[in-house]
């Protein structure tokens, strides 16, 4: 292979990397002002809320380094991080991570396949290349993004799955005359096992209140990790009545009950989806399979009928 012909490779490589950059990058951004039009961005609490006791800045060299490089905008960072953590990735480093996967990824899938090529003697035309090389950035620069997007979806479900189970508990303990902290403590012990998620949050809500974090900080902390609708409403309703200086175990209690009601009717609604969705594979599969073993008899027998009266 010549130097040309390096060069060449080289020089479409950088251009198509450096234009899927730059379409990622406006892509991200015109999703993000999408999400807040949307309201689906996270609100940012009314408490100033102070960090806990804990590690925040990043040990390894390789990942401060990538950190300082690509994550300068704290903001971005922040948001970055705060999707990270609702996809389950709560470390400081996770960021610096995600930010070298994408690069790693971007850069070595076309890389991979560029040296692939040439050693399996494929010439590849400038427009092939360049085709299957921008696909290759493409997925390496999204798939990351893909990744955390589903971890994150797939948690927010299982949160929210597991909740009504976990404030089941917290109305048993709460009423058994055990404080609000104690029963997040509580239950977060002894649904570590069945519920991993939920505890999870209760326990870092219990250290987050153990910090020095105020209530109410501590449980609007809670509904932004989670991002939960029950949670919100869970998190909103315990603020009011500590507010108001009502009885949580009454607020709990009442809570509970509508969260059962709001289940059993969510099941009904899968319950009476069924037969439509049951009509698209009768029709498609069960009524043409039926049509023909009913008509095909007929079919022949006019055919042969037929058949005679031309002969």
């Amino acid at each position: 292979m010549s130097p040309l012909q390096i060069a060449l490779d080289v020089a479409i490589f950088a251009l198509v990397f450096g234009g899927i950059w730059y379409v990622g990058r406006q892509a991200e951004v015109t999703w993000g002002i999408g999400r807040r039009l949307r309201g689906e961005a996270v609100a940012k609490p009314a408490q100033k809320q102070t960090p806990l006791m804990r590690q925040q800045s990043v040990k390894s060299p390789v990942l401060a380094w990538v950190q300082e490089m690509f994550l300068t905008d704290s903001k971005e960072r922040q948001s970055l991080a705060r999707n990270l953590h609702q996809a389950g990735f709560d470390q400081p480093s996770a960021p610096a991570i995600y930010k070298s996967a994408q690069i790693i990824l971007a850069v070595g899938l076309p890389v991979t396949f560029v040296v692939a090529a040439r050693l399996t003697g494929h010439d590849l035309t400038a427009f092939k290349m360049i085709a299957v090389i921008a696909v290759f950035l493409l997925l390496g620069y999204m798939g990351p993004y893909m990744f955390v997007k589903n971890a994150a979806q797939d948690r927010k479900i299982r949160l929210q799955d597991q909740f009504p189970d976990a404030l089941d508990l917290t109305v048993v303990c709460v009423e058994a005359g055990l404080p609000l902290e104690a029963a997040f403590l509580r239950v977060g012990g002894d649904t570590a096992a069945s519920h991993p998620r939920i505890a999870e949050e209760f326990r870092t809500v219990t250290e987050e209140l153990q910090a020095g974090r105020t209530r109410a900080e501590a449980l609007h902390s809670f509904a932004n990790r989670t991002q939960v609708d029950v949670v919100k409403s869970f998190v909103a309703l315990l603020i009011q009545t500590d507010a108001l200086g009502g009885s949580i175990a009454q607020s709990l209690r009442v809570y509970a009950a509508e969260m059962r009601q709001h289940r059993m009717l969510k099941a009904e609604e899968k319950a009476m989806r069924i037969p439509v969705l049951l009509s698209v594979p009768l029709v498609l599969c069960i009524l043409p399979v039926i049509m023909t073993a009913v008509l095909l008899p007929a079919v022949i027998t006019l055919m042969s009928d037929f058949s005679h009266v031309v002969k």
